[in-house]
């Protein structure tokens, strides 16, 4: 379950990066949907960030280095 919650908020930045990108080509400066788009991309990822913080805390996740 929390995979899927992990997908779902890092596929919700890469929406608003791309809405962003787009308001930005299409409104040439000239509305505040860009900076709209980009400030949602960026809770999202503190967001996300902080929830695989908390998953990891509780021991629903575990990380793992790269072993050589």
């Amino acid at each position: 379950m929390s995979k899927v919650i992990v997908v779902v908020i890092f596929l919700g930045i890469l929406v608003s990066l791309f809405s962003g990108l787009f308001y930005m080509v299409k409104d040439r400066g000239e509305n505040s949907r860009t900076l709209k788009a980009l400030s949602y991309r960026i809770g999202l990822s503190v967001a996300l960030f902080m929830l695989l913080l908390l998953l990891w805390k509780l021991g629903f996740i575990e990380p793992h280095g790269v072993q050589p």
